[in-house]
């Protein structure tokens, strides 16, 4: 029956996969819409199929169709795989629902069905991943996801700045494939199982393993310093598929990293240990990272990299107290792990659709000509304030009761008898709580800038609020956030995990009372309201030059990070007087370094393009020589790949 739910279902999305594309043909809007609609039960379907294997606790194995035994592609469902796809295809719907009105804002008719077309390709693929039986399945529709998700990134093609990140994208997601081949590769010819599944005993070569799947599903995941393609993609990328690519399309990395930890038979302390370290790092110089952004799609996409960090910080934690036989603190950190996959998820995506909705009304990804949007996109400024509350990991929503698990997991690393490991776990911990001081400034700037005061600039004054379908999608996911986050106590109780979760539902009761108190009391009581005139400093009147700046907000964080940033200030000052007393024209400027793609990114491609030269120069001889050299390098590629299988 579940196995054919989950069919019947993925084939009811490629059907309006294919029926977007065929739209080519006569692009209409009865077709896209009806393309929509139609994944919809599609997606119900596998939820439905995920929770009941999640339920059941059930191991469901699908087979599909067989070349040789090792070049099957298979599909297994358990607890693990079932809550990833639950991820995938909560978030899908909704997105599905917002693109009912998003797509009709692109500018070709073409391009709207390009996009519905891929966008179920690009769905079904992530599911494929995280369904599959083998490695073989794994990479085939790891590479399916990699296209597709590349050519929705180059959608807008006209654009240099989107080829050049698709550019990057491309290049760095064929790099992770590489590395996951390799693993795969050895993997097999150590254990003699090409299943996802398998258990991985203590092996020789097992660090050169792990060090291949961390480096391709890390790339993929965006942890640091491997993340240099997710500002560039998610930015660029439509905003319906930015949804996508950073609420689940991320968690996919993330599925194959916990599926490969719990996979061990042995965790060795060193894993743990690398895990930790590249989440914390990737957790606080995302968020610092992303507190300078002004591009509001690319401070989100900072954000993601602050968020997988904690992911990976969880699964770090989990193999640390697991090495230690700490089972109680390895069941919380595992949790807060999962969890905050899922959250990240929901209120990720919801950040992205709300962006989607202010980009569309100003023409414009620069919070600095914004501003004054509550007024004129009331719906959205509160659905985005959930967001950004939750992100912020503020009680009672979601993101709080992830992060305090992880929080409770930190403490108990009194508990580790190695005084080194504690240390570095303790270190961590401080970064962390860095880490989420910074989340809630970085918020408080992107909705202040964005939402508040007067608009700067005639767009954001002019701006209206989006059509139904783009507010219904992201209202849902910030109702699941709050949900999450009052129930989770609760929700944990039900599943038998007694784990150190606060019970957050009485504090939303007196919230709620306290605020309806105040509401009534304003209401009814008839309070007299004193209305008088800012303050203005003298000026004959306020406009959005006297506002504060993203810019400004900004400054004294990066001048306190300024090692990281190599922060450089130009001023520039025009007065009307001899005596330089009276300003007539001011200019400043903030910039920073980008240190990866300065000091690691760039410096590489060019010793590539040197390479690059030299083999082209080579090439372009004898051709006799470059025969026999090309021969005798397949015959030693041939012995080798007969040596290693």
């Amino acid at each position: 029956m579940i196995t054919t739910l989950l069919l019947v279902s993925m084939a009811i999305i490629l059907a309006a996969g294919v029926l977007a594309l065929s739209g080519l043909i006569q692009p209409n809007i009865v077709w896209r819409r009806l393309s929509l609609l139609l994944m919809l039960p599609g997606l119900a379907g596998i939820i439905v199929a995920s929770v009941w294997v999640m339920a059941g606790d059930l191991q469901v194995l699908i087979p599909l169709f067989e070349v040789s035994e090792l070049l099957a592609v298979n599909f297994y469902l358990d607890r693990l795989s079932a809550f990833f796809i639950l991820i995938i295809c909560v978030v899908s719907a909704c997105v599905t629902v917002y693109s009912l009105g998003y797509v009709e804002h692109q500018p070709e008719p073409a391009q709207r069905q390009w996009s519905i077309g891929l966008m179920a390709i690009f769905i079904l693929s992530m599911i494929g991943v995280v369904a599959s039986e083998n490695y073989f399945a794994l990479l085939l529709n790891w590479e399916i996801m990699s296209l597709s998700s590349f050519f929705l990134v180059i959608l807008e093609r006209k654009q240099a700045e989107n080829i050049k990140a698709g550019i990057y994208y491309l290049v760095m997601t064929q790099l992770s494939t590489v590395f996951l081949f390799f693993s795969c590769l050895v993997t097999y010819s150590s254990t003699g199982s090409m299943a996802v599944n398998a258990s991985m005993p203590a092996m020789a070569n097992l660090s050169l393993v792990l060090a291949g799947f961390l480096l391709g599903f890390g790339t993929k995941a965006g942890l640091i310093p491997l993340h240099k393609w997710l500002p560039y993609a998610h930015s660029a990328a439509p905003s319906n598929i930015s949804a996508l690519m950073s609420g689940v399309m991320l968690k996919v990395a993330i599925y194959g990293l916990a599926r490969i930890t719990l996979n061990l038979e042995s965790i060795p302390l060193g894993w743990g240990l690398v895990l930790l370290g590249m989440g914390t790092l990737s957790a606080v110089l995302g968020v610092i990272y992303a507190l300078k952004e002004h591009d509001l799609k690319k401070l989100l996409a900072y954000h993601s990299i602050e968020n997988i960090g904690i992911i990976v910080i969880g699964l770090g934690l989990y193999s640390i107290f697991t090495f230690y036989s700490l089972e109680l603190l390895a069941l919380a950190s595992l949790a807060g792990a999962l969890f905050h996959s899922l959250n990240h998820a929901l209120f990720k995506a919801l950040l992205f659709m709300c962006s989607g909705n202010v980009i569309n009304a100003v023409s414009t990804r620069n919070i600095e000509q914004m501003g004054g949007l509550v007024k004129r996109m009331p719906a959205t400024a509160g659905i985005f304030l959930v967001g950004a509350a939750a992100i912020s990991a503020l009680p009672p929503l979601n993101g709080f009761a992830s992060e305090i698990l992880l929080f409770q997991s930190y403490l108990g690393a009194f508990q580790i008898p190695s005084l080194f490991v504690a240390i570095g776990v303790f270190a961590s911990l401080a970064a962390f709580a860095l880490m989420s001081a910074l989340a809630a400034a970085c918020f408080v700037k992107a909705f202040g800038i964005t939402f508040l005061a007067i608009p700067r600039s005639e767009a954001a004054a002019q701006a209206h609020e989006a059509s139904p379908s783009m507010i219904a999608a992201p209202a849902i996911l910030a109702g699941l956030c709050v949900i999450l986050g009052v129930g989770s106590f609760h929700f944990f109780n039900m599943m038998g995990l007694n784990l150190p979760v606060p019970n957050l539902l009485p504090v939303t009761i007196i919230i709620i009372t306290v605020v309806l108190i105040a509401f009534l009391m304003i209401r009814y009581l008839k309070i007299p309201v004193r209305k008088i005139e800012t303050w203005n400093c003298g000026s004959a009147n306020i406009d959005s030059r006297t506002e504060y700046t993203a810019t400004g907000f900004s400054q004294p964080i990066l001048n306190f990070f300024s090692p990281i940033f190599r922060t450089r200030e130009m001023v520039e000052r025009s007065f009307t007087d001899v005596f330089r007393s009276v300003l007539h024209h001011g200019k400043a400027e903030i910039k920073t370094m980008q240190i990866f793609e300065e000091r690691i990114y760039l410096p590489v491609a060019r010793f590539a393009m040197r390479i690059g030269r030299w083999v082209s120069n080579w090439q372009n001889g004898d051709l006799d020589n470059f025969i026999l050299y090309g021969f005798i390098a397949i015959v030693i590629s041939i012995l080798a790949a007969g040596w290693w299988l």
